[in-house]
């Protein structure tokens, strides 16, 4: 497991919430190796073909966050978790200060 991958307890929690897996032709790889996959290229902003090799193959893992994009998928994930931390309170204030920077070229 790499820095930033995810532990088994926050596997556990997010893997039921995936969709099913599809057995057709090929073995599938590693759900959980493909979501770290994706978590790494959004959190680092590299270009897929950056991804280091432990993750497999660039092509799958775009191609697994594209389809689950276009299917909803993440969006549905977001709003299930949401749904899981319904005791956190999200409040918002605004100061009554307004701080400006000033950027002179002197």
């Amino acid at each position: 497991m790499a820095r930033g991958d995810l532990t088994a307890a926050q596997w556990a929690v997010l893997e039921p919430l995936l969709p099913p897996e599809r057995r057709v032709g090929r073995p599938n790889r590693d759900r959980r190796q493909v979501v770290n996959a994706i978590r790494w290229r959004v959190r680092t902003g590299s270009p897929w073909r950056d991804m280091p090799p432990r993750y497999g193959p660039w092509e799958t893992a775009y191609g697994i966050f594209r389809a689950w994009q276009r299917d909803g998928v993440w969006a549905a994930v977001l709003e299930k978790i949401q749904d899981r931390v319904d005791i956190i309170t999200w409040d918002v204030s605004a100061g009554s200060t307004v701080r400006r920077a000033r950027t002179d070229p002197d």
